[in-house]
């Protein structure tokens, strides 16, 4: 037997820092002596240069190396790139981080901190991250920001996914067939067409369908399974040398029942203030009390409204819905009486002109895109107690076939409540608002019934885009060279809503309505809308940048590239946030805002002020761009230093109630980023060692924080630096080894002041962190003499003294029920009796100075080993190995324990035989190895649901085997 070591071709492509001339494609020597792999061409420059010439730190991913280290999606693509993590996130979004800096701002008027493109046009709303990898040419990640080519938003980098071209000439397909645990189903396949000699088509897909990884224990089913497909068709048109013309067209589709979120952990809150305390995260669930469905519909609130309390669901002291509730102790289970569903859908066709023209090259692009995703899920992944119901359902029964006995009739006011909510008696199912047609809600006919009370929310958004791009760049022989361009980019959100539904909030609604409506002598009505809804009816971005570069060879071994963008970006949206805010006739079957008394009618202190449609509109522009310099040290050692300036366009935040101190907009981020490289090649191109170190001075870096059920963005300056390490090893033509490592610290630059959605009370022992029955939202009130303050108020509303929170809870005030609004009168009226008292909306604020920022795991490492043996019979074998460490991270910016993403470890595997000529292969393959639940990224919600943290996770374990052909 004959053996002989081959390399998977494009494998040397792992991540590499590398400095070069600016030059174009046709000054590069593309192939290096020293390296035995193919050279792999990147655009990180806008134009086609070799990967170890671009003068930025600068990742790649040839078809090849992606199947080979198993990289089947962008979750997959953070285990072997330095300092870069992406995790899924709240509001079917995500966020693909480099260096520290991430998608940390929430909402429809954000943009993502890391550019997306495709064939290098900007993507908008993207779907790609849910979809996976198929018939690539490579995919490129510039790590740092792009203050000149891709300079809008680009403050933490850009990920360029590179579809793979038709090819003329020659006549090519080839198939894949995979079948894996979870009774997993995958299939890929491409067919080359050359027609004519100037003509090419490809048209490539791929299908996945599998159970879920997660196991609901109410039903015994799967759910987080997949269903999903995708086909790309291009056309390559090339009537002479020097033009080209590519057009391509995608269609990404998703419907199944993939869960948004994998697990909600707590460490309970006993008092029900706060509903999870924040000293750690437990498998436990919420306190219900704390949460807004409960207190709206409590016998405190409704005894202070004037309302019997006979109809309350339960008392904001006594057992909650969850007290009996085992939440199960493993990631991967849960129960919940709703199952999740999950559409999405994606249309991109693109066009791109390349043009010579003497010795310049004139290169056109456009892109339209279409997206829309749709998805909903139990909003507490939980199952409610509906025994304390008992006492309220049997009263409204009771009101609804007599009426009120001191008010003959009033039974027409009840009469509809029990019909929609409880149809078939007390006993019965409860009927939930369904969301699934805009506002129409259980008192429209359009209902979900259970056994249990429901919860549950949809996410859902539809956004169309296009921009076009022009550049012009040069390719003569002298020392000088440029690139100028200009795009346009223009975007719009037809509709972007998150509702959170609850049998709770149906009945609160239903009968603070009923009463407020019985009072003033109207019709029977409920307050509307039945669902938390917030919702942008109208989004526009409108964008424009004008960018240039200079290539200048000042002498034989030092290069400079200097560059220079102008940005403009237009930003208007309507908006608006709905909560039992007007009356609405049970009659009215249609859009709650058609009411008439919208408008007109005044909510009382039980509910939240009227927030109708509110129409705003936010400009800005930027100046950036960057100067690099490259010096050839020797043939084999390079040395470059650049610094850059990046940009990202500020926002408006969504309308929250008045009472609550948020900003309208908020402004854009800057950053200045200095970074020194070097390419470092030794023992005759067996090793390749390059390093990076970069500081980052940033302001403005925007963070979300939840305030009144509600996403606003806030801004904060920060310090980013760190180092990168990466390496390729090739001590025989038989073994392969690349390694990387990478080290950061992201921190709060200067005093930062915020309070603490977990601890409103911001460590101060003399607070009291009050949770309002009126809207479940939390204050603080502070002063030497606030529980004192407090004691003497809440009596007068049917409410009791603070408590204390349990000692190891992380929470040093106490704790009570009351109305915030009451509370700041009385401490306007009475409040130097007790020494002074304020009270705080939405907490006492603490400083953030020295914090880590979010997402930005302090180390990573990876390291992959393959060995290729070619056999006699021209058939090979090809192990390997993949490990990948991620260090310590931190969720939020206000850190501590309850906080904390503790670092994890992914482990890939696989072996494959591939046939003679490469033409047909089988692979046997085993992801995350040691079943590991990682954890990617947490997201804390809101005081009005109990303050419990959603985490996301990386897959469980995975192994099958896959066949494949080619001719």
């Amino acid at each position: 037997m004959r053996v002989k070591a081959t390399l998977l071709a494009g494998l040397c492509a792992g991540a590499f820092a590398i400095p070069a001339h600016a030059q174009s494609a046709g000054d590069s020597d593309l192939e290096d002596p020293q390296i035995n792999s193919p050279t792999i061409i990147v655009t990180a420059q806008r134009q086609s240069q070799s990967l170890q010439e671009v003068p930025i730190a600068v990742s790649a991913f040839d078809a090849e190396a992606l199947e080979a280290q198993q990289i089947e999606n962008a979750a997959d693509l953070q285990l072997t790139l330095p300092n870069v993590s992406f995790t899924k996130s709240n509001f079917t979004a995500s966020s693909f981080t480099i260096r520290g800096i991430g998608d940390l701002c929430v909402g429809v008027t954000c943009d993502s901190a890391t550019a997306i493109h495709t064939n290098g046009s900007p993507l908008f709303g993207t779907r790609l991250f849910e979809t996976e990898y198929f018939d690539l040419e490579r995919i490129e990640v510039l790590r740092g920001p792009q203050g000149t080519l891709f300079g809008r938003n680009a403050t933490s980098g850009v990920v360029n996914v590179v579809t793979a071209k038709p090819e003329m000439g020659q006549f090519a397909g080839g198939g894949e067939f995979e079948y894996g645990n979870y009774d997993s189903i995958k299939a890929k396949g491409m067919i080359n067409v050359p027609i004519g000699d100037t003509l090419a088509a490809r048209v490539a897909g791929f299908y996945l369908n599998r159970d879920g990884f997660t196991t609901n224990l109410f039903d015994d089913s799967q759910i987080d399974g997949r269903d999903m497909y995708a086909v790309r068709g291009s056309l390559r048109f090339e009537p002479t040398a020097s033009t080209t013309l590519d057009l391509m067209g995608f269609y990404f589709r998703e419907n199944d029942d993939r869960l948004r979120i994998q697990k909600q952990l707590c460490q309970r809150d006993p008092t029900g203030v706060l509903g999870c305390l924040a000293n750690r995260l437990d498998f436990d669930k919420t306190n219900a009390n704390s949460t807004l469905a409960t207190v709206l519909s409590s016998q405190e609130l409704f005894r202070i409204q004037g309302i019997p309390a006979a109809l309350g669901l339960g008392s904001v002291y006594g057992r909650d819905g969850y007290a009996g509730f085992d939440e199960p102790d493993d990631v991967r289970t849960v129960n919940t009486a709703f199952t999740p569903d999950y559409f999405a859908d994606e249309l991109q066709v693109q066009a791109h002109l390349d043009q010579e023209v003497g010795s310049m090259n004139l290169s056109l692009t456009g892109i339209y895109q279409e997206t829309s995703v749709d998805s909903r899920q139990d909003y507490n992944l939980g199952v409610l107690d509906r025994s304390g119901y008992a006492t309220a359902l049997n009263t409204l029964a009771f009101f609804a076939a007599n009426g009120v006995p001191t008010f003959p009739g009033s039974n027409a006011y009840f009469a509809p409540i029990a019909a929609a909510l409880t149809p078939q008696g007390p006993g019965g199912p409860l009927c939930t608002s369904d969301n699934d047609d805009g506002n129409r809600g259980a008192f429209e006919g359009n209902s979900l019934c259970s056994s249990v009370p429901l919860a549950f929310d949809r996410s859902n958004q539809d956004q169309t885009a296009w921009s076009a791009e022009a550049i012009l760049s040069s390719d003569f022989d002298g020392p000088f060279n440029f690139l100028i361009g200009g795009i346009y980019a223009e975007t719009e959100v037809s509709e972007n809503s998150y509702y959170v539904n609850s049998f709770g909030l149906d009945y609160a609604t239903a009968i603070l309505g009923t009463f407020s409506a019985f009072a003033r002598g109207l019709p029977p009505s409920y307050l509307a809308t039945s669902m938390y809804r917030n919702n942008t009816t109208d989004f526009k971005l409108e964008s424009f940048g004008i960018f240039a570069e200079a290539y200048v060879d000042l002498t034989d071994r030092l290069s400079f590239t200097g560059g220079i963008r102008y940005n403009d970006d237009s930003k208007t949206v309507a908006a608006r946030t709905t909560l039992a805010n007007f009356l609405n006739p049970f009659s009215n079957d249609g859009d709650p805002f058609d009411s008439p008394f919208v408008g007109t009618f005044d909510a009382d202190a039980s509910t939240p002020g009227n927030q109708l449609l509110q129409e705003r509109s936010v400009s800005f522009d930027a100046i950036t761009g960057r100067a690099v310099l490259d010096y050839e040290i020797s043939p084999d050692h390079n040395l470059y230093v650049s610094y850059s300036r990046g940009y990202k366009s500020g926002g408006i935040n969504p309308p929250v109630a008045p009472e609550f101190n948020v900003n309208e907009f908020f402004g854009p981020e800057k950053v200045d980023a200095f970074e020194i490289g070097s390419k470092n090649i030794f023992l005759n191109g067996a090793a390749q060692i390059n390093l990076t170190g970069f500081f980052y001075k940033y302001k403005g870096l925007q963070l979300s924080r939840i305030v009144n059920r509600t996403s606003v963005n806030d801004t904060i300056d920060a310090d980013i630096y760190g180092a990168e390490l990466e390496t390729v090893f090739r001590p025989s033509d038989d073994l392969l080894i690349n390694m990387n490592l990478s080290v950061l610290n992201a921190k709060v630059a200067g005093d930062q002041f915020f309070s603490n959605p977990r601890d409103p009370g911001g460590g101060d022992p003399n607070a009291v962190i009050i949770k309002d029955i009126s809207n479940g939202s939390l204050c603080a009130v502070t002063g030497a003499g606030a529980r004192a303050f407090v004691s003497a108020v809440n009596p007068a509303l049917g409410l009791r003294a603070p408590t204390a929170f349990p000692s190891d809870g992380g929470i040093a005030s106490t704790g009570a029920f009351s109305i915030c609004s009451v509370l700041s009168q009385q401490a306007a009226a009475i409040g130097q009796a007790f020494g002074g008292i304020q009270v705080l909306s939405p907490g006492v604020e603490v400083n953030l100075r020295g914090n880590k920022l979010p997402q930005a795991p302090n180390l990573k490492a990876s390291v992959g080993a393959q060995y290729t043996v070619r056999f006699d019979n021209d058939m090979s074998l090809v192990p390997r190995f993949d490990l990948a460490l991620t260090g310590e991270q931190f969720g939020n910016v206000f850190n501590g324990r309850v906080n904390r993403i503790e670092p994890f470890v992914q482990a890939n595997a696989q072996i494959q035989l591939n046939g003679p000529d490469n033409r047909f292969f089988v692979r046997g393959f085993i992801q995350n190895i040691f079943d590991a639940n990682s954890v990617t990224g947490l997201y804390v919600t809101d005081a009005s649901s109990g303050n419990f943290t959603n985490i996301f996770t990386l897959d469980p374990r995975r192994y099958g085997i896959a066949v494949g052909a080619s001719f």
